[in-house]
């Protein structure tokens, strides 16, 4: 299926926004099981809560702290105010920035400039965006290319999302032969390429099927915060018809165990489900290189790029609380802490 609902793209793009504000838009029963990691606690942190490091490397850049805006949007007016938003608080504060699907701009010049944030923030780490479903039905390398080029991005994630595609209008359905298009691209690109899933959960059977293909890092986007069927399903009927579909997906702790052990060595961004400086903790300790936080900042960035600085500066200063509390003088320092005393089981949420 590849016909485009009425309005084009962009008008979906714009549907997909409104949706994501909907409190419909999360998962009403799977959680991300990040609850259920234990924080330790030290009365005598023997450190200073302001000397606590968020410093942290990530596809070879220097972050302030690992924190990644995660992939929204594009491709629209509306689009273009969100991310400059985005980005220039991403500028101030140090942080990375992931771009929403670039298709859009690929096939609609005229889209191009709600992507452009290089003059707002000419110093981030600045990641493309794309649909793998797009290489199995033209795109090569010179695509993907372009997508980093014309923005100055300097690495691109290729988003997987089969549930979203499949409860979508007009879907990109056809996926056979796609993982062996993507372990025949990515060598050859010359930049840092991710692979993401969209809010349902990079499962381990997935990641083993593409260890040797030279991505840089995983974004397991695992589920239990926004459910991108959910979204296509409000988007589609105005309301949820198939609830139950709408639940599946690997839970955002179990993914990143799963990862960790499918992937050794290989970068983790945990997103799906990450609210707050605590869940960023506790994503940190099971192996996560870094976290990606979207839906919280959909609002504060249709009102103000302060806003959207404002609700950063929050989740930060959350996560150095937990950090210090913890006894962790840096980020280093908690990261893989919960792996060898969290087992798979105890990871999955209550259903």
């Amino acid at each position: 299926m590849t016909e485009v609902p009425p309005g084009g793209i962009e008008a979906r793009k714009l549907r997909h926004l409104e949706a994501c504000l909907l409190p419909q838009s999360q998962y009403a029963g799977v959680r991300t099981g990040l609850e259920r990691v234990p924080w330790p606690y030290r009365a005598l942190p023997d450190l200073d809560l302001d000397a606590v490091d968020l410093g942290s490397l990530f596809l070879g850049r220097r972050l302030a702290a690992p924190l990644l805006i995660g992939a929204m949007t594009g491709g629209a007016e509306r689009a273009a105010v969100i991310n400059r938003n985005l980005a220039a608080a991403a500028q101030r504060l140090g942080l990375g920035m992931m771009l929403g699907s670039q298709r859009v701009m690929l096939e609609r010049p005229g889209a191009g400039a709600s992507f452009q944030v290089r003059d707002a923030a000419p110093d981030i780490l600045l990641v493309g965006n794309l649909g793998a479903a797009q290489f199995g039905l033209g795109y090569g390398a010179g695509h993907a290319e372009r997508a980093v080029r014309e923005v100055g991005a300097d690495a691109l994630a290729i988003h997987v999302n089969p549930l979203q595609e499949a409860l979508q209008a007009g879907g990109d359905t056809r996926w056979a032969g796609l993982r062996e298009r993507l372990i025949e691209l990515v060598p050859g690109l010359p930049f840092p390429v991710v692979l993401k899933e969209v809010g349902h959960g990079l499962d381990a059977a997935t990641l083993r099927s593409v260890r040797g293909a030279g991505f840089a890092a995983f974004d397991v986007a695992g589920a239990g915060g926004t459910s991108w069927a959910r979204v296509e399903q409000l988007v589609r009927h105005g309301t949820v018809r198939s609830p139950d579909l709408c639940e599946i997906g690997v839970p955002t702790a179990q993914a990143l165990l799963d990862a960790r052990r499918a992937v050794p060595g290989v970068p983790l961004i945990a997103s799906g489900g990450i609210r707050t400086g605590l869940d960023a903790a506790r994503a940190l300790a099971l192996g996560a290189q870094a976290v990606a936080v979207a839906r919280p900042l959909l609002e504060p960035a249709l009102e103000s790029a302060d806003a959207v600085e404002a609700w950063l500066t929050t989740f930060l200063a959350e996560l150095r609380v937990a950090l210090f509390v913890g006894g962790y003088a840096d980020v280093e320092a908690a990261r893989g802490a919960a792996i060898g005393v969290l087992s798979a089981d105890r990871a999955h949420p209550a259903r």
